[in-house]
């Protein structure tokens, strides 16, 4: 009896630090209380400063507190919260997490013309492939700019289980330090690593390869064995249209580049985002494995995210669906692709 009751002490003190994470009027009345929330953030994120650091990270924590309470303060249907980023800058953001989508694509020229399997493709009003396994638990890419070879993977352990009907977690590190036509920690393009994928004869597993969030030698050794899962190749999306991607998600996962600048998305927490801050500077790829409409009739994309679980709605994100622009929201419409895996190889069986 006594063990429950300070097992139940301790959950209750444990959740009390969480909710008193919330941004309120009474935190922002002076430096010294926006000080004991910061304390309370670090000591609920595990997070190590020197006093000197700590006191240059404040001012950035107190800037975006104040854009957390102020955005959340507006009748918009997301709400944003403290999470791990909450004492880096949004410059220090983007330069740990972008994969500069946009500058690859200059790099690298216009994308392939390829085949859309699913023009006459049968649109449900909603999918989530999470609640028909396709989808492996969130990952989290840490400081490397790999969202690339998250986003493909996403793709390829979708249309997998799909094929075979074997959900298998996939190898990132193999795509970083192997794809000689990305760039690792430095960005990259999802149909070059879908290309790398089937020229390589395919792709081994994340238990096999584990992911080390950092650029290291290609590890020959790691991949000798047959690989874990083939595909037969990759089609793009047509550019800038919504109803193609719904068509092409309603058969399965979708890799996507997204506008992830702004100071929003860094601290979603909830909702539907509309996102009125991003534009279509492509800097980061993220799997699109549903969608949906809520019940007051906004619709809105199942975004997979890579920066672990506790972002956002445990590692997902919903972006708004249908709006005005053809690029789509934050330009989630400009850049899908995903993987063509025609059927089950006989070693996959």
């Amino acid at each position: 009896m006594a063990r429950f009751l300070i097992a139940s002490i301790l959950l209750a003190t444990i959740l009390c630090v969480a909710a008193s994470l919330e941004v309120t009027e009474k935190d922002l009345v002076s430096d010294e209380a926006l000080w004991g929330l910061y304390e309370r953030w670090r000591s609920q994120h595990t997070v190590s400063r020197d006093i000197t650091e700590k006191h240059k990270r404040f001012n950035v924590f107190k800037a975006n507190a104040m854009h957390i309470h102020q955005v959340n303060g507006m009748d918009k249907p997301y709400k944003l919260k403290l999470n791990k980023f909450a004492d880096m800058t949004n410059y220090e953001f983007r330069k740990f997490y972008s994969s500069n989508v946009r500058h690859h694509r200059m790099f690298h020229g216009s994308r392939a013309e390829t085949g859309f399997m699913y023009e006459n493709s049968h649109v449900p009003p909603s999918i989530d492939w999470r609640k028909l396994g396709a989808v492996t638990a969130v990952k989290n890419q840490g400081n490397c700019g790999s969202c690339w070879a998250f986003s493909t993977i996403v793709g390829v352990e979708g249309i997998n289980k799909i094929k075979t009907g074997h959900l298998i977690s996939l190898s990132e590190q193999e795509l970083v330090d192997c794809d000689n036509d990305n760039h690792g920690c430095h960005g990259g393009l999802m149909e070059n690593a879908y290309r790398f994928i089937k020229k390589q004869g395919g792709i081994t597993t994340e238990a096999g390869y584990p992911y080390k969030a950092q650029d290291e030698f290609c590890d020959s050794s790691k991949v000798k064995n047959m690989p874990a899962v083939k595909i037969d190749g990759y089609e793009n999306v047509p550019k800038n249209n919504e109803e193609a991607l719904t068509k092409a998600v309603a058969n399965q996962p979708v890799s996507v580049a997204i506008d992830a600048s702004g100071s929003d998305m860094q601290f979603y927490s909830e909702g539907v985002y509309t996102g009125g801050e991003c534009g279509t500077e492509l800097d980061h790829g993220v799997g699109v494995v549903g969608y949906g409409t809520t019940v007051e009739g906004t619709k809105y994309w199942i975004v997979r995210n890579s920066w672990g679980p506790e972002w956002g709605e445990e590692g997902y994100i919903r972006m708004q669906r249908g709006v005005s622009a053809p690029e789509g929201q934050c330009g989630i419409a400009m850049e899908p692709s995903y993987p063509v895996k025609l059927s089950p190889h006989k070693d996959e069986l």
